[in-house]
């Protein structure tokens, strides 16, 4: 009898949840139970894609004594961007961003330590001085990654591409931003074609509480709905000077498939600038049905500031979607009303990216609703970054592998780092769902004592200490989880 066996064990595999109380998305497409006979007779984990999370991810499902095949379309095929046959190669930067315990992205990587990361143990071990930062010799690194995968007892290697998604057995979908045109439209048609985006259009993110919001305003256009937009408005010369500096601002180059992706719907604000200096003013800055308080008629060019998240700390800065350098950004960015003294939770970028509308379709534990059998990990996911991406692999993979062994699946808590991460692309919303990185916006709020509220509880504490804080709790909760699941070791 295989792991499998039993009528009731195999209908709890179809949810972490209890199927009683599970709120799906989509319904699933076929009937369960032939989903599970399906799976009973294929008890290999399939990963697709050799990168950061699909070397994860098979890491981690190995640990279940389960056999992974992993399938790289390199040597075979190259992407535009990689060049490199090893697994896990390091496209862009060698830095794996801020190594800081007390930074987002330095915790982040402390719940990977902890968690027995492949990705982040080995980078531990080829790093390179970078100060705060973890870098690494990239060579090295993905030498070493390929090593440890090709060399695992329970993991096969296959160097083949693979165009459609297999339609039996577990599978984990880690393929990336560059995702192959076969399989992106086998995805399409999954997901539904307008579900699976192509391109992501990154406007610049800011943190709420530093904002001067004396120097803006709350209104919607015309008066529509609530307030539920910040308004930064801006006089003629304000904005010709604003405008003039975009103009002349240093831009990052394309890539040579990134060239053609520009189109009317998502152009960056340079290069509406360039157009005409009142472009931006009939464009993304268009005051239009905004009436500015402080002189009560409109003024002549706005920047709108939309909500990010449910706690609303984090503020998006609408249409401003930029290949402007990161330098280049801030410092012109923070030349606005307002902003003078803004920090970024991340800056702006238009680049090709495949990635799913992950709230429509993903539990937190990165298992798609539509069909129980196959998950999803990396950027594909909605989310940026070397680390965050490989933190997906790690979820995916651990509930692959718990998945194929009759185990319950699991996420960690949300005031986990990694659990922030899940509650964004699982919970976040549909409408405006954009890739996003590890920051404090996205962690579960300290509770605050307010007017109703208990007031034996202690006033909210200075924002640093805040952070401090929400680190703390993160990293209690996730060891308390890791001891919870009982994860096997690794090799």
């Amino acid at each position: 009898m295989g792991p499998l066996a039993g009528s009731k064990a195999r209908m709890k595999l179809l949810s972490r949840q209890d199927p009683a109380n599970f709120q799906p998305g989509p319904v699933f497409l076929e009937d369960p139970w032939r989903l599970i006979r399906k799976m009973s007779h294929f008890p290999v984990v399939t990963v697709i894609g050799g990168g950061l999370a699909g070397c994860e991810a098979a890491w981690h499902a190995a640990r279940y004594n389960v056999r992974v095949v992993l399938y790289e379309m390199k040597p075979m095929a190259f992407s535009p961007a990689h060049q490199l046959p090893e697994l896990a190669e390091l496209v862009c930067s060698n830095s794996l961003r801020s190594n800081a315990p007390g930074s987002p992205a330095g915790h982040l990587k402390s719940e990977m330590r902890r968690s027995g990361s492949l990705i982040i143990g080995t980078a531990d071990a080829y790093a390179v001085p970078a100060g705060q930062a973890l870098a690494v010799d990239r060579l090295l690194f993905t030498k070493a990654v390929t090593e440890r995968i090709e060399s695992h007892p329970r993991i096969e290697v296959r160097r083949e591409e693979v165009r459609e998604i297999p339609n039996e057995g577990i599978v984990i979908i880690a393929t990336g931003p560059l995702t192959g045109a076969r399989l992106a439209e086998g995805i399409g048609r999954l997901l539904g074609k307008r579900y699976l985006y192509f391109y992501d259009a990154i406007s610049p993110i800011v943190y709420a509480d530093t904002i001067d919001f004396t120097r803006c305003f709350r209104a919607s256009r015309y008066g529509k709905g609530d307030d539920d937009y910040v308004n930064i408005p801006l006089d003629r010369e304000t904005y010709e000077v604003f405008v003039r500096a975009l103009r002349e601002a240093e831009t990052v180059a394309p890539y040579e498939f990134e060239k053609a992706i520009y189109f009317e719907g998502c152009l960056p604000i340079e290069v509406l600038a360039s157009r005409g200096v009142q472009t931006l003013a009939h464009g993304p800055m268009k005051p239009v049905g905004l009436i500015d308080p402080g002189t009560g008629r409109e003024p002549h060019a706005a920047v709108q500031l939309r909500q990010e998240n449910k706690e609303g700390s984090l503020l998006s800065m609408v249409g401003f979607q930029t290949k402007l350098r990161y330098a280049a950004q801030e410092r012109i960015f923070r030349t606005l009303p307002g902003l003078t003294n803004a920090r970024f939770a991340r800056l702006g970028s238009v680049h090709r990216n495949t990635f799913v509308n992950a709230p429509l379709f993903l539990d937190d534990t990165l298992q798609l609703r539509k069909d129980r059998r196959i998950f999803f990990a990396g950027q594909i996911v909605g989310v940026e970054g070397y680390v965050e991406s490989a933190a997906m692999g790690f979820v995916a993979g651990l509930n692959a592998g718990r998945l194929a062994v009759g185990h319950a699946l699991v996420a960690p808590p949300p005031a986990t780092a990694i659990g922030a991460l899940l509650e964004y692309v699982s919970r976040g919303s549909a409408q405006s769902f954009q890739p996003m990185n590890i920051n404090f916006g996205l962690f579960a709020p300290l509770p605050e004592r307010e007017g109703g509220a208990d007031r034996s509880r202690p006033p909210r504490p200075h924002r640093q200490l805040r952070k401090t804080l929400i680190l703390e709790r993160a990293a209690r909760e996730f060891d308390a989880w890791v001891a919870s699941c009982a994860i096997p070791a690794a090799p």
